[in-house]
């Protein structure tokens, strides 16, 4: 199984996954490792990406999620995965059987605060309402609200997914 923790920026979604990878023992990706440089310099100077700039970085996921399916070992993944056509990329024909999408979701003020807290972070504060305005929210992930401290929410997802 591939858990794909997806949410907005500020969402914890690298925190919560080294956490959730480290409590499986299953190795952890991060989707900001899977951006061309290309996107990274946009990113940094403010410019929010497209649909075609995301396109290979969204595909780079993907292969990576099928690497780790096609050899049988869990991951955790990070993505954004803003509107449902980046989402049908990363579940891909596995759909929920293999690839289980977990929403994290919070507080756009909290989100803010954490943004503006990041050092060295290539996302800036100002990028955070073009997500939220971005978001179709999916109606097939399970949601995690991100209010709660890191461990109680790998808790939570563990418990809601049945996984020890």
């Amino acid at each position: 199984m591939v858990i794909v923790l997806m949410g907005v920026a500020g969402s914890g979604k690298t925190t919560v996954g080294l956490q959730l990878a480290a409590a499986l023992g299953w190795e952890f990706r991060d989707a900001d490792d899977f951006h061309p440089p290309a996107n990274v310099a946009k990113m940094s100077a403010g410019t929010p990406l497209t649909d075609t700039d995301r396109a290979p970085w969204l595909a780079a996921i993907r292969a990576h999620i099928d690497v780790c399916l096609a050899r049988g070992s869990g991951c955790v993944v990070t993505c954004s995965a803003l509107k449902a056509r980046y989402r049908a990329v990363l579940l891909g024909a596995d759909g929920p059987a293999r690839v289980q999408l977990v929403h994290l979701t919070g507080d756009p003020a909290l989100l803010a605060e954490r943004i503006a807290g990041r050092q060295g972070h290539f996302m800036k504060p100002a990028m955070l309402r073009s997500q939220l305005d971005s978001l179709e929210a999916p109606h097939d992930a399970l949601a995690v609200d991100i209010a709660p401290p890191p461990a109680a929410i790998v808790a939570e997802i563990l418990r809601r997914l049945r996984l020890p």
